[in-house]
């Protein structure tokens, strides 16, 4: 078997789906899990790109068809907007909660949390925090503040990681690669858009270039171009098709140098890592 072989099996990507079927597949998910979780929230950071749109919709789908079956509202979503000071797509990021059809969402600016940590980090070690750190500061509070108001809201934190995000280790490690559920898990970027389109999507929400936005040196800076890879090489490799050699060459390089990511932490008892030394 080939890696291609091997991480296409452990990713779960299938190389054709039914949108409606992949649809119905994850409410019913979502609806199950939080049931046997016996949860009644679902907190989710809405960002205005693609992935958390998609998971948003979703979620809402499922809570409201809860709701109806039980007769009664017992079931919530609730979005958060998580901006660092004034974020510049937050026209995108009301866009996305309508289209999701909320009851509200809640705003945390995260600014003020980030900055103090920044200065007690730079005043205790005399270091100047590195904006790729401090980047990744950044995706860690977010995900502090949903995990906070779940547990006061009794609810579970969804994570939007999907196999074209896996494959590469694109976000941060106990950021937002921290959450309870990943109904996304499984499908590329490109499935990510058959869904949305299916669901009535306004077409802006998907089509934008995907950004983490994490650094501040480097605005916006497209997720392509941080990769040196497009989201249609990956999804192609996740596909099972052929691609350039210098192009799965990268894919396979940042697979193998992320795979920290996707284990649990490790114990005297692991030795997967014994394979990937010197990559």
């Amino acid at each position: 078997m080939t890696l291609q072989q091997q991480i296409i099996e452990k990713l779960g990507v299938k190389p054709q789906i039914d949108a409606q079927e992949e649809i119905r597949r994850t409410i019913d998910f979502i609806k199950d899990y939080m049931t046997f979780a016996r949860k009644n929230a679902l907190v989710l950071g809405i960002s205005g790109g693609q992935d958390s749109t998609l998971a948003g919709k979703l979620c809402q789908m499922a809570v409201n068809e809860l709701n109806d079956e039980e007769g009664v509202k017992t079931y919530r979503f609730i979005p958060v907007r998580l901006p660092y000071g004034n974020q510049k797509d937050e026209q995108d990021a009301q866009d996305a909660i309508a289209f999701i059809g909320a009851d509200g969402f809640i705003t945390i600016n995260i600014k003020a949390a980030v900055d103090a940590g920044t200065a007690e980090y730079e005043a205790r070690t005399g270091k100047k925090l590195s904006d790729f750190t401090k980047g990744n500061r950044k995706a860690r509070e977010r995900m502090i503040a949903q995990f906070e108001i779940a547990a006061e809201e009794n609810g579970l934190v969804v994570g939007t990681d999907h196999a074209a995000e896996a494959i590469t280790g694109f976000y941060t490690k106990f950021g937002d690669g921290a959450a309870d559920l990943t109904p996304l898990y499984r499908l590329n970027k490109r499935q990510g858009r058959q869904l949305l389109k299916e669901l009535g999507c306004p077409e802006h929400l998907y089509l934008k270039a995907p950004t983490a936005d994490l650094e501040e040196d480097k605005p916006q800076l497209a997720d392509e171009v941080a990769l040196g890879v497009t989201y249609d090489d990956i999804d192609n490799y996740l596909e099972g098709k052929e691609i350039g050699e210098e192009e799965r060459s990268k894919i396979e390089n940042w697979y193998i140098r992320t795979i920290h990511k996707r284990e649990q932490p490790v114990t005297v008892f692991d030795r997967w890592w014994k394979n990937t030394e010197g990559k």
